[in-house]
């Protein structure tokens, strides 16, 4: 049985590398498969698509602005476009099914898709369910979730726990601290402090680092810094005094950063989350305010309600990050207790799960050739 699939959406590693998880999962379990990403055009997908080896189209799509302006005319324009396009995509790749993962292509493909009958799967990362899938939620053939109570979004007959995909290689991650260590020039006699700010970079996080590059350095402590590509060469500048710290601006090698960590400090995206629960170590978040309906805050808090996480406000991390930080490496205790906390909400098989459920749905079809 030879399946045709299209997986949509991206435009962050967060919506990117559990995609790719996905397709990875589907191929391996139906090696005849055809898969077909679309993304958005420029976003990183267009990269990271095509390295992995699976081919990637990009829509003109662009996020609809908060507040109306001329902006929203080119929205519209690029919305319309996109759908036109996705549509002819559809007709000439004539997928079994479609995934929509999140990020601005997987509104159009979807919304086509169910026009087109295409039987069409969402991957819900958040807890907050989003207004797109929100409003696809009745027209979609089923919906995988990563949170329980997703049942106040979503008619509860479509919903199937499956949890977030992870990069399979950070499922390895406990067993490579040696060469971890090595990679990033480090010693073992330090602890080690990651700080991400997911793909694109984090600007409260980096000014965060930033200003506390001193009391960073008067510690006995080890830093990794991922900084993203638009503050690299600012923040290359402000951490020449730093004696132990590696500026990286995007890091290819997440296995070996979540290895050599003894804590994370992070944005709180659902695909981050889900990688922190897999990895098991003690982690401090500060969710982005500017995500829609303030998602990341609600992913964090349902970390922090159960002791799995730290959680610091936006508006606080100038003054409070990178102290507390250091607080919590000074407390090994607390430490243990946050990385058991965290390691109970771990789904390591999230991407097969989502693969069973597609096939669940395609198998049903009387002709797939």
């Amino acid at each position: 049985m030879s399946l045709r699939i299209i997986i949509s959406g991206g435009g962050t590693g967060g919506h990117v590398f559990p995609a790719l998880a996905i397709a990875n999962a589907i191929k391996k379990m139906r090696p005849g498969t055809e898969i077909l990403f679309i993304g958005a055009q420029g976003k990183l997908e267009m990269e990271k698509v095509p390295a992995a080896g699976y081919p990637v189209v990009g829509l003109p799509v662009i996020g609809m602005p908060r507040k109306f302006s001329f902006r929203f005319i080119s929205f519209l324009i690029r919305w319309i476009r996109s759908l036109l396009k996705a549509r002819k995509i559809l007709k000439k790749f004539r997928p079994h099914a479609v995934i929509g993962v999140g990020g601005y292509a997987s509104a159009p493909v979807l919304q086509m898709a169910v026009r087109m009958r295409i039987i069409t799967l969402i991957q819900e990362q958040n807890s907050y369910a989003g207004l797109v899938n929100r409003s696809l939620a009745a027209k979609v053939n089923r919906i995988c979730v990563a949170y329980s109570g997703m049942e106040k979004y979503f008619p509860a007959a479509k919903i199937v726990f499956t949890g977030n995909p992870v990069r399979r290689s950070i499922l390895q991650c406990g067993a490579l601290r040696k060469e971890a260590l090595e990679y990033f020039g480090f010693t073992d006699e330090m602890p080690v402090v990651l700080i991400l700010g997911g793909s694109l970079g984090a600007g409260t996080i980096n000014r965060s680092v930033a200003e506390n590059i001193k009391l960073l350095d008067s510690q006995n402590v080890q830093v990794v810094w991922q900084c993203g590509d638009a503050y690299a060469r600012q923040a290359g500048t402000e951490v020449l005094s730093g004696k132990r710290i590696r500026l990286v601006p995007f890091i290819e090698r997440m296995e070996l950063a979540y290895a050599a960590a003894d804590i994370i400090i992070s944005r709180a995206g659902a695909g981050t989350i889900s990688e922190l629960c897999v990895v098991g170590k003690p982690a401090i978040l500060v969710p982005s305010p500017n995500v829609a309906e303030d998602h990341q805050t609600k992913n964090a808090m349902m970390l922090a309600s159960s002791g799995a996480a730290l959680v610091i406000p936006d508006g606080e991390a100038l003054e409070k990050l990178i102290p507390s930080a250091l607080a919590l490496l000074g407390d090994p205790d607390r430490c243990r207790m946050m990385a058991e906390k965290i390691k109970e909400l771990a789904v390591t098989d999230a991407d097969e799960r989502i693969a069973r459920e597609v096939f669940a749905l395609t198998d049903k079809l009387e002709h797939v050739s």
